[in-house]
């Protein structure tokens, strides 16, 4: 029985590992954006959580701007519930919860990084009239799950943004010695 369980884990194992699952890592922002000043309007636990997978990638996050300070904004961070089917007897039977977040970010230099940019999300349920009181608590917790995947979302997008400067920024020294060039 022992080596059925061992055998049992080793094939688990192995095939988490070829379908390509990873467990989450931080992101690797570049040095422009090691220190950052957040500001989101409208999303007091976006910006707790944000703040915090910031942090977890080794990014200061200040109080307050100033120079050598990158500037990430995210002016609207809203849910919204809407009904999506209802049943025969004119009774909601299904609503969706979708969540909007729109951001733009400067590098510590004061350039734009990323123009604003626009990413929705959304989750869908079922809804049972017996049971309203579990209706509340089943939002809240697609909120946070929204709020979870929106995290990751803007830190994969800040990183991308970071890579392209990166990649950016050699190119044009290059392209300017090579105009000076006859």
């Amino acid at each position: 029985m022992n080596r059925m369980l061992k055998a049992t884990l080793l094939l688990g194992t192995l095939a988490l590992a070829a379908c390509g699952f990873h467990l989450r890592r931080s992101v690797a922002l570049p040095p422009s954006m090691q220190r950052i000043h957040l500001t989101v309007n409208g999303g007091n636990e976006l910006q707790r959580d944000l703040a915090r997978a910031l942090e977890g990638s080794g990014v200061t996050v200040e109080e307050q701007s100033g120079p050598g300070i990158a500037e990430l904004r995210i002016p609207v961070a809203q849910f919204n519930t809407d009904t999506l089917t209802i049943s025969g007897t004119a009774r909601i039977t299904e609503y969706a919860v979708r969540y909007q977040v729109q951001f733009e970010m400067d590098d510590a230099g004061g350039q734009v990084l990323l123009p604003r940019q626009r990413i929705d999300m959304s989750r869908e349920f079922s809804y049972d009239a017996t049971n309203a009181v579990g209706t509340d608590t089943q939002v809240e917790e697609l909120q946070r799950s929204l709020n979870d995947d929106m995290v990751q979302a803007i830190l994969f997008r800040l990183q991308a943004a970071g890579r392209h400067a990166q990649e950016a920024a050699p190119a044009a020294p290059a392209a300017a010695a090579s105009a000076g060039q006859p």
